[in-house]
């Protein structure tokens, strides 16, 4: 499985190291950006990450900035995507079983390495559950129009 990540600059210290933990678990990594930790725009790498997992369904994203919420909001403006913004395990796993989030958001200033190492765990290991919450993703995407 591909994953598509990206950062901007509050992100960028940590993504080398989301990276490294994805390509041990086995997962294809393709980079988006940026390439320093100059100042960008967020919405930017979101959009990347987040039209690349749209139009892949056999893959998910994981966008970083400083508290994952810009990342998150911009991401699920792109229609397919449901973006988690996750700070532990718990809820990365739930973001996958329940709402089969396709897109992991973090931010650089909330997590630390130990606690992004568990949350890409729980997320890596975790499978949407389907059953009375298929339902309910199904009403969410609906609400793209």
């Amino acid at each position: 499985m591909i994953c598509y990540i990206a950062s901007d600059h509050a992100g960028f210290e940590v993504k080398d190291f989301a990276k490294e933990i994805l390509l041990k678990k086995g997962y294809i990594v393709e980079d988006l950006g940026p390439k320093s930790a100059e100042r960008v725009d967020y919405p930017d790498f979101a959009e990347k990450v987040a039209m690349k997992v749209a139009q892949n369904q056999n893959s998910f994203g994981v966008l970083i900035c400083g508290t994952g919420i810009g990342m998150s909001i911009a991401a699920n403006k792109v229609k397919g995507i449901r973006a988690a913004l996750c700070h532990d395990a718990y809820t990365a796993a739930m973001a996958r079983a329940h709402n089969d989030a396709n897109i992991l958001c973090f931010g650089e200033r909330v997590v630390g390495k130990g606690v992004i190492e568990s949350i890409i765990d729980a997320w890596s290991k975790t499978e949407f559950e389907g059953g009375r919450h298929a339902g309910r993703v199904e009403k969410i995407m609906n609400l793209e129009q």
